[in-house]
């Protein structure tokens, strides 16, 4: 599948907002339609990241759109929650023994090279605002969609509980980004662990 071209075409068809264009712009000048979307677990390929994305826009519609949700606010918060992922990823390489031949070979591996170190859930929500503004409730949901893996809630931060008490698309992305992770996604990835 060509996962950029599905994604230009979900978001043109839901995102209209002022800034939209601008956006889509930036992310083409970006390695977001080539990113891989993890340095090993997941999609950690070339172009995992935008696969990535539109898996998790495919189950968040599919499984948790209701009466009364928004088309636009869904496409936003599963299209771009992960574009903290942009110009962060580096190809190394690494020594690694041959199982079966016992000779050593240089192997590829996805290395983090974070220039700007924002953090994760909000360093996405500063990026799309740059371009586009966000309901509160969007701004939520993207800032929350890692949930307990957030590094703030590991610190003791009761925020996320507050954010997905009052807005439940919020807990919607979180739930799509972990069936999309760790469910389907799973074995995507092309380098070792």
């Amino acid at each position: 599948m060509d996962y950029k071209k599905k994604f230009v075409e979900i978001f043109n068809k839901n995102i209209s907002r002022e800034g939209s264009s601008d956006i889509i712009d930036w992310l083409i000048k970006t390695d977001f339609f080539t990113a891989p979307a993890s340095a090993k677990y997941h999609c950690a390929k070339t172009s995992g990241l935008v696969e990535h994305s539109v898996c998790v826009y495919e189950v968040m519609r599919s499984k948790h759109f209701k009466d009364g949700d928004s088309e636009e606010t869904f496409a936003i918060c599963a299209l771009l929650h992960d574009v903290c992922k942009t110009n962060f990823y580096t190809v190394k390489s690494r020594n690694v023994k041959n199982d079966v031949t016992g000779v050593w070979q240089k192997l590829p591996f996805y290395a983090i090279d974070d220039v700007f170190p924002y953090g994760h859930g909000e360093k996405s929500v500063f990026l799309i605002e740059r371009f586009m503004r966000l309901t509160i409730e969007e701004a939520m949901a993207i800032r929350w969609h890692m949930g307990g893996f957030d590094e703030s809630v590991k610190g003791g931060s009761f925020s996320l509980s507050l954010a997905y008490e009052r807005f439940p698309v919020a807990v919607k992305l979180f739930l799509s980004d972990m069936e999309s992770t760790y469910l389907i996604e799973k074995g995507t990835s092309e380098v070792a662990r």
